[in-house]
């Protein structure tokens, strides 16, 4: 017990509430918002897709957020020690192993999730200084960056600022980074869309994102997808949400928390669809181009743009700064995994971990072989880890303890149907996820 005492003294933690939520709202906020949302908006026939969103993040935000970030401060550590601890209560010895899956989730996700920083990187590099701006072949320019070996620099740069950012730790590294970024991203992209409201034909894309196709509203595939897109983009994995809550501190309300983050994932989302649905509607190009929104047609779109140079630098520097802040937090399970298990120090727990992602992450530059890892992990291990960590903390650790570890820090009463909602619809909605996932062969 004081072993315990003295390893929750010297763990970092967020300095207060503000500066966690920005660092919550860091790590959902990524490409999931910014390419896919307007994708699949455009997809699944504008509002139609919004509503089942909007519920879904809703009920999701509220029991699995609040759930795993509860989840982690009891336990005061990341996936691996949290679900050790929760089954030791039962007597069970394997914990340690369960943890491991969403761990792995989160450092395959980051690996892959690095090279997609790089390639970032270098479009926001090249807006600024107006080589994005004149280049007469964008699919020819996205093909030479996504060859194996092809994005070194870029990928390699974007690995050291993560881990400038994670040595310095929580409150002086991760913290700090968010309290800066994340207001710059929400100001950057509310200018994007204020200039593209002013476009030519913009009005057709206001009028598409808003219009209901309520064919699309009663087909299941609209919900299945939207359920994906919440689930993802509120990053459920059973790592990075918890491993966050285990740096918080008791007073903070994780219900409370947990609305604030989801109202700013959406807020992002929305902010991402105000943007680049009006402004390719302008220019006469495809809603529904799936990854090569971003790195195809919006440099298009900007190139045809006037002051186009100086708007595209803005979008990729708002995009970079969401993917940075994503990527420190899907790499801090890993590291703080090795920290308990292993007590490295922050210092060596970084290096090894970055080294070791670098090193894989060559061999993934190849956009085939990088799609196939983002799939796998994706689909399997992300969804998984999600419903691992569901079950553990709603079941296993019993309904009194749930309770406690939620009421922690609230004014109000514990909300009573929020025991019953995590225990069946959101453990149910986790397994569901993984199912689908396999089936569908990915809905997020």
């Amino acid at each position: 017990m004081r072993e315990m005492e003295k390893h929750f003294k010297k763990r970092d933690s967020f300095q207060n509430k503000i500066g966690f939520i920005l660092a919550c709202v860091g790590s959902a906020v990524g490409m999931g918002n910014i390419w896919l949302f307007p994708y699949r908006v455009g997809e699944f026939g504008g509002a139609a897709f919004l509503f089942p969103y909007l519920f879904f993040v809703v009920l999701l935000g509220l029991t699995g957020v609040s759930g795993e970030m509860a989840f982690g401060r009891a336990m005061r550590s990341g996936p691996l020690g949290a679900f050790k601890k929760a089954l030791e209560k039962r007597g069970k010895k394997y914990g340690a192993f369960l943890g491991f899956i969403p761990v792995l989730g989160s450092l395959g996700i980051a690996i892959g999730y690095a090279v997609v920083v790089g390639w970032i990187l270098k479009y926001t590099v090249q807006s600024f200084s107006g080589i994005l701006q004149v280049t007469e072949n964008y699919g020819e320019l996205f093909g030479t960056i996504t060859t194996r070996y092809s994005s070194l620099t870029w990928h390699f740069t974007a690995i050291l600022i993560s881990l400038l950012i994670m040595v310095a730790g929580i409150q002086g590294g991760i913290e700090k980074i968010n309290r800066v970024l994340m207001p710059l991203f929400f100001g950057l992209f509310c200018l994007l869309a204020i200039r593209v409201f002013f476009l030519e034909n913009s009005i057709s894309g206001y009028e598409f994102l808003w219009k209901t196709d309520f064919e699309k509203i009663f087909q299941i595939k609209t919900w299945i997808f939207a359920l994906g897109q919440a689930f993802f983009s509120l990053s459920l994995a059973g790592s990075g949400t918890v491993v966050y809550g285990s740096y918080l501190k008791e007073e903070v309300d994780v219900i409370n928390s947990s609305i604030h983050v989801a109202f700013y994932d959406t807020f992002a989302a929305i902010l991402a669809a105000l943007v680049i649905i009006p402004a390719v509607f302008s220019f006469g190009m495809e809603v529904s181009a799936g990854p090569g929104l971003m790195f195809l047609v919006m440099p298009s779109v900007f190139q045809q743009m006037p002051f186009g140079r100086i708007f595209s630098s803005l979008f990729f520097l708002a995009v970079f700064f969401a993917g940075i802040t994503s990527l420190v937090n899907l790499f801090e399970s890993s590291i703080e995994a090795l920290e308990e298990k292993f007590s490295f120090s922050r210092r060596k727990a970084v290096s090894i971990v970055m080294i070791f992602s670098f090193l894989i992450g060559i061999f993934v530059e190849d956009v085939n072989y990088l799609g196939k890892l983002m799939d796998i992990v994706s689909i399997y291990l992300i969804p998984l880890g999600a419903f691992l960590s569901a079950i553990l903390f709603y079941w296993v650790c019993g309904d009194e303890f749930v309770r406690r570890e939620i009421q922690k820090g609230r004014l109000k009463s514990f909300p009573k149907c929020l025991l019953p909602m995590g225990k069946y619809v959101f453990c149910g909605i986790s397994f569901v996820v993984f199912i689908l996932g396999i089936f569908y062969h990915g809905i997020g």
